[in-house]
């Protein structure tokens, strides 16, 4: 009855006139992404200041800073990591270090996830199809939200450079308007390119999860491809075949390399000139590859709810695996040479980072945070994939069947611990085969375990989604992306410089033992399964009481 009445109440609301048939798209996507970009501006600014205030406080001496200047100068394990560490004599160069790979990396996730959502989401959810009939055409709208995006990208970089201009000009900071708004742009980069990324996916796959599956994919090879070219093994040319190390090459508030921005803006424009090609190339609701709807018909997997769900995302799913075992199969590979160099001050930012081992373990343990954030994502795409079913009208056609609104979140919570726990198996295997050939001497059962040590964190990620999902459905994407970048944030500005351990514990990576760096703590782990357990049953009891609620 409730839903009806919201129903009825949003069919007589007055429709606003003054506005162009062909413009609509563009109006309505300015404003979800000018909105997100502001809110994640605010993030990306209050991480530089806190990287710029946390150096003057913590290195005050110039003795203090050359010392850390020559042990991370020469460390292969944290430029791997984080990139190179230069001028780390003055709080420009370190705040560059510090910061840029987790701007770089959460710009890039803000990118893809912004666009297939604008994209591939809002064909996926039909609301295209009216517009299409009319003036506007799947390459207009396509432009229009390609437009609509770079105003999110200049919300982001306006809120991200008023924050850093302000904190730059602290007396005891010293860095000017001009270096300022330079390293703004350069840390919103990425997010520039991946929203390209993401708008060319959404044309390529035929669902937005498989689109922001593609991009996340691209995202993770090129990590590895730049870790690679960091890792002091004589193929540093590498990091030109990487869209992180373009922006790594820009080299903000050290040796800034203008130059550096033309390959980034090339391929934006490129991307963005494809997106809006693919576009008019398909049909409204079709993909460039094919979804192959159209074969022979297969029933396995087609008993009900649970196994459509498999059936559904297996492809992502396996995307995802892949990524995994091949970012720890070299994570393993470096790990040998660049444990080589896990001293004094080095070992400490490992420490921080949880990592308290000698040598390549000491790198595992750093390096399998990444691998714990990718299976995070996992777990957040499980959830926003069971919130699609609800907001698409797919939930309709099974609650009025005999299955219960239980059974079916249920049984999508027991697919989602199948699909996670062979993700840190995958991720524990993977890096011991890599570590294997390198003979770092580390055994199978201590990465397997490392492996396996990853999953309760996400697992957490999914309780806090599903509990969100029960409560206030149309807020489970933010609540459970914001929980993940949160956690990814706040444990990276931790290792290097002193935060509260009340902040550092609304971190759910920091709860979990960078393992092999550390035994893995089982008595933690049991209890973030517990907790995030403990959060779904109640986020499905939540579900019961609750009506079916679209977008």
């Amino acid at each position: 009855m409730q839903a009806n009445l919201g129903i009825r109440a949003r069919i007589t609301a007055p429709v606003r006139a003054g506005g162009s048939p062909a413009t609509v798209v563009a109006a309505f996507s300015r404003r979800k992404a000018v909105r997100s970009g502001i809110l994640w501006g605010y993030i990306f600014g209050v991480a530089i200041a806190s990287s710029e205030i946390s150096y003057v406080k913590l290195y005050k001496t110039a003795a203090q800073r050359s010392a850390l200047a020559a042990t991370f100068g020469t460390s292969k394990a944290t430029s791997a990591l984080f990139g190179p560490a230069t001028q780390l004599q003055t709080v420009s160069g370190f705040t560059a270090f510090k910061i840029s790979m987790a701007l770089m990396i959460l710009g890039a996730i803000w990118g893809l996830l912004t666009s297939t959502r604008l994209l591939r989401g809002e064909e996926d959810a039909g609301r295209w199809d009216l517009l299409l009939c009319g003036q506007t055409t799947r390459r207009g709208a396509t432009a229009q939200v390609i437009a609509s995006l770079g105003a999110g990208l200049v919300a982001l970089w306006a809120v991200t450079a008023i924050i850093a201009v302000a904190s730059g000009l602290d007396s005891s900071v010293g860095i000017g308007v001009g270096p300022s708004l330079y390293f703004s742009l350069a840390m919103v980069a990425t997010a520039a390119m991946f929203l390209a990324v993401g708008a060319v996916t959404s044309q390529l796959a035929a669902t937005r999860r498989q689109a922001a599956s593609f991009a996340a994919t691209f995202l993770g090879a090129s990590y590895g491809v730049r870790l690679i070219a960091d890792a002091g093994v004589g193929l540093h040319g590498l990091v030109w075949a990487s869209p992180l190390g373009w922006v790594e090459e820009v080299q903000p508030l050290t040796s800034p390399q203008p130059l550096a921005l033309l390959p980034i803006a090339a391929f934006t424009a490129v991307l963005a000139v494809v997106a809006v090609r693919f576009a008019g190339a398909r049909d409204a609701g079709a993909s460039i590859v094919a979804d192959r709807d159209h074969g022979e018909a297969h029933l396995k997997l087609l008993y009900g709810p649970s196994g459509l769900a498999i059936r559904s995302m297996r492809a992502t799913v396996i995307g995802w695996w892949v990524a995994i075992g091949l970012s720890a199969f070299l994570y393993g590979l470096i790990a040998k040479s660049a444990g080589a160099t896990v001293t004094g001050s080095v070992k400490g930012v490992l420490s921080k980072l949880g990592s308290t081992g000698t040598g390549a373990d000491a790198v595992l343990g750093a390096c399998f945070l990444i691998e714990a954030i990718l299976i995070g994502f996992i777990a957040a795409g499980q959830v926003t994939a069971a919130r699609t079913e609800e907001s698409e009208g797919m939930l309709d056609h099974f609650v009025v069947r005999p299955v219960s609104r239980s059974g079916w979140l249920g049984g999508r919570l027991i697919v989602a611990l199948v699909v996670l726990v062979p993700s840190g198996v995958a991720a524990g295997v993977f890096g011991w085969l890599g570590a294997a050939t390198e003979h770092t001497g580390l055994s199978f059962t201590s990465l397997l375990g490392a492996g396996i040590n990853l999953v309760p964190p996400a697992i957490v990620i999914l309780g806090i989604g599903v509990l969100t999902f029960g409560l206030r459905p149309r807020a489970t994407s933010i609540v459970t992306y914001a929980v993940l970048g949160w956690s990814l944030l706040i444990v990276i500005v931790g290792g290097f410089g002193t935060v509260s351990h009340w902040v550092l514990d609304t971190s759910v990576f920091h709860h979990m033992a960078s393992a092999p760096g550390m035994p893995a703590n089982w008595t933690a782990n049991g209890i973030m399964t517990a907790v995030g357990v403990t959060a779904a049953l109640v986020g499905v009891l939540a579900f019961k009481r609750r009506d079916l609620q679209g977008r």
